[in-house]
């Protein structure tokens, strides 16, 4: 059963180049599975979530995030109504834009890329998806539908002041609304990143051996968790209890945004996708609770492991890898592969180059980005 404020495929607003549509999937499944036949979305198993790719075969990449973005999100939206296959193309997408090493990477190259407007992984992924990308025939791009364009532009709610570059082009173009909220199914996949990678960061973070199971047992909801494991399954082996404490605190997590959310879409009286971009507020959220309980949790994550020593000596090494590429490219961008020379021919500028040697870096996998800095610094990892 499908909402009246959910995204109608037979209603949407269709693709920037017009397409013939399918006969038996909707626009929005051709829209996720091109996302997941994208290089883009394939280079995502390199690239880092917290660790750096090379340090363990278990740790999250942007990859297997994704997935676990893609699979709560499918869940949320059926229970609420919506478009699953929308909301499962934007959850697929939205870390697309991101740079080798993870925020520490983004951080790194926004700072280089000053003085040339910035860098901003959201609007990024806008870039790849309308232009970087480049398999059809026909156009540039994947030509993805205008709602999940908007709803990876607008990842984290309306954009609002100035633009990023990246989103400014596109949407000087092809207006994407960006001072409204998204629809509810996009609202759905931006939480259903906060749900996976607060559930994922704890799991990721104790094999690490940053804190320990006794550490994390005071935290809310984690330790009422661990609690009902121990009450069930007595003397239960370490890392069973581990799963079954964790997949217990995913729950709690995506079952209140259910109820929250299910209470919020009501309260609205909307009855069309445009009522729940003009709300005026999002319509999918957590609880006031849980989100005040979920801060505790995210301080300590953030004390305990985005600080963690381990974790920032990584990060000064990993920001001097882009800190020595990105200067080196500029100054002899003709170091870029040689596919890159057409664009290169075409560029007006130093303002020109410096955004297409950051679209290269920010292609970069981890494991890439070491290699290349190995070849051309002489620099060994």
């Amino acid at each position: 059963m499908i909402a009246p404020y959910a995204s109608d495929p037979a209603r949407a607003r269709g693709r920037r180049y017009p397409e013939e549509e399918s006969s038996f999937r909707s626009c929005f499944q051709r829209d996720r599975d091109r996302i997941i036949h994208a290089s883009a979305f394939r280079r995502l198993k390199h690239k880092t979530q917290v660790f750096v790719e090379h340090e363990g075969d278990y740790f999250r990449t942007r990859l297997t995030h994704s997935i676990e973005v893609a699979q709560v999100a499918r869940t949320m939206a059926g229970a609420l109504g919506l478009n699953q296959e929308l909301t499962e193309a934007v959850a697929l997408a939205h870390d697309l834009g991101h740079t080798p090493f993870g925020h520490t990477g983004e951080d790194a190259l926004n700072a280089l890329m000053a003085r040339y407007g910035g860098f901003d992984h959201n609007a990024q992924a806008v870039r790849i998806v309308t232009a970087l990308e480049r398999h059809y025939a026909g156009f540039d791009g994947l030509n993805l539908t205008w709602e999940t364009l908007e709803g990876i532009a607008k990842h984290n709610g309306p954009v609002l002041g100035e633009l990023p570059y990246a989103l400014a082009d596109y949407n000087a173009e092809h207006d994407l609304e960006l001072h409204t909220h998204a629809s509810a199914e996009a609202q759905v996949a931006a939480l259903s990143d906060d749900v996976a990678y607060n559930n994922h960061d704890l799991h990721d973070g104790l094999r690490a051996g940053l804190f320990s199971e006794e550490e994390i047992a005071n935290l809310p909801i984690v330790g009422d968790a661990y609690a009902e494991v121990d009450r069930l399954y007595p003397g239960l082996d370490r890392i069973r209890r581990r799963h079954e404490a964790l997949r217990r605190v995913f729950g709690v997590m995506v079952s209140d945004v259910i109820d929250t959310s299910r209470q919020l879409l009501w309260n609205s009286g909307a009855q069309s996708v445009e009522a729940v971009r003009l709300n005026g507020a999002p319509v999918v959220r957590f609880s006031p609770a849980l989100w005040s309980d979920l801060k505790q949790i995210r301080a300590f994550l953030f004390s305990r492991m985005y600080r963690a020593p381990s974790v920032v000596r990584m990060r000064e090494e990993v920001t001097q890898v882009v800190n020595d590429l990105f200067p080196l490219f500029l100054a002899s961008p003709t170091l870029l592969p040689e596919r890159w020379h057409p664009d290169l021919r075409d560029c007006d500028g130093e303002v020109a180059v410096a955004r297409m040697v950051c679209d290269y870096i920010a292609g970069m996998t981890d494991r890439f980005a070491l290699q290349e800095h190995a070849r051309l610094m002489g620099k060994a990892h």
